[in-house]
């Protein structure tokens, strides 16, 4: 009975097709006649504007009889995750920031990080290896900070003269940033050469990540 009532034939469409928003394809309408733009991940649908079915998105009219009319949604047997305010498929990679990469799996997501947490010792050509933060890039990076530059920074917080020994002092290492894969775990002490509190960081590993699906090479 809906076919008949919105189904008209022959078909009657516009010679021009409509230009969809980007992540929206065209698709045929419920009736199978013109092209239309597929609805998106909540917005609203009905029997002629369907959804984006290569999104796994389906019409729920679960909330039409409160009133509200129905949407798209994914299928009740596919679990997601919601992520600042966004919700993404169960299987589906995304970085919320340049930093981290993330993957949603059974209703949660596991992130690994993008930027490299190696640690530069001092050599020869470079004694004062320092990281910072570069204005345009993600990631920062080290650099080799002149020997003037050091001494001048340190002069402000350590005095030159130290009458009495260093008494070490530190807190315990963090658990590591990362539940699979490479992380970082931070503490605080002062066991440097100049005796002064800093927060220092090393390298670990809980466990390896698990293999991303076929869908989804690294």
């Amino acid at each position: 009975q809906v076919c008949a009532q919105l189904c008209r034939r022959p078909c009657y469409c516009p010679w021009v097709p409509p230009r969809c928003p980007r992540g929206s394809p065209l698709v045929l309408d419920g009736c199978g006649c013109c092209k239309i733009c597929a609805r998106r991940l909540g917005e609203p649908c009905d029997f002629l504007h369907v959804c984006d079915q290569s999104q796994g998105l389906v019409c729920d009219y679960s909330s039409a009889s409160a009133g509200t009319g129905a949407i798209c949604n994914f299928e009740d047997d596919e679990e997601g995750c919601e992520v600042n305010g966004r919700v993404y498929r169960d299987g589906e990679v995304f970085q919320p920031s340049c930093k981290i990469q993330c993957q949603c799996l059974d209703g949660g997501f596991n992130c690994i990080p993008l930027c490299q947490e190696d640690v530069r010792l001092p050599t020869p050509d470079c004694p004062y290896p320092r990281r910072v933060e570069i204005p345009g890039k993600c990631c920062p990076e080290w650099i080799c900070e002149a020997q003037d530059q050091h001494l001048l920074r340190d002069a402000r917080t350590v005095s030159p003269l130290r009458r009495f020994p260093c008494q070490e002092w530190g807190t315990e290492w963090s658990a590591c940033s990362a539940t699979c894969g490479v992380g970082f775990a931070t503490r605080v002490s002062n066991q440097n050469r100049y005796c002064r509190l800093e927060t220092q960081r090393r390298l670990c590993m809980v466990r390896p990540c698990p293999a991303l699906p076929a869908a989804f090479p690294a």
